[in-house]
């Protein structure tokens, strides 16, 4: 079963078995404003909880993105390359950043669904 779900760095993550595709909200595209260049992991490494995995440079700021989960990077959008504004257009879809097999069963309580992110983006994080 296909799940969907969000971390307080404004990620998230749809898990597909064992593949696992992470990307940026809406609203953490928002608060980048236009995106204009994008660093992607690379294929085939290893990442660990916490590490950086990719930079994202707005016009407004460069913020990283930090992988929630443990695993190996198995594909990344190269659409991005040439079209950093994807991340604009469509983050939830299209503009996905990387997928990865994880290292171990996600443990989804480790996150929101998608009624609890809205409610910690009311709150104001």
């Amino acid at each position: 079963m296909d799940q969907v779900v969000y971390t307080k760095d404004h990620e998230w993550l749809k898990i597909e078995g064992n593949l696992v595709t992470i990307g940026v909200t809406q609203f953490a595209q928002e608060q980048l404003g236009d995106v204009v260049f994008i660093e992607l992991p690379e294929v085939g490494g290893e990442l660990i909880a916490g590490d950086e995995a990719a930079v994202i440079e707005s016009v407004k700021a460069a913020g990283e993105i930090a992988v929630p989960i443990d695993g190996v990077v198995v594909a990344v959008n190269e659409a991005l390359v040439d079209q950093p504004d994807l991340l604009n257009s469509a983050p939830e879809t299209e503009g996905w950043i990387f997928q990865l097999t994880p290292s171990e069963d996600v443990e989804i309580s480790n996150f929101m669904d998608a009624e609890q992110y809205q409610q910690f983006i009311q709150d104001g994080e």
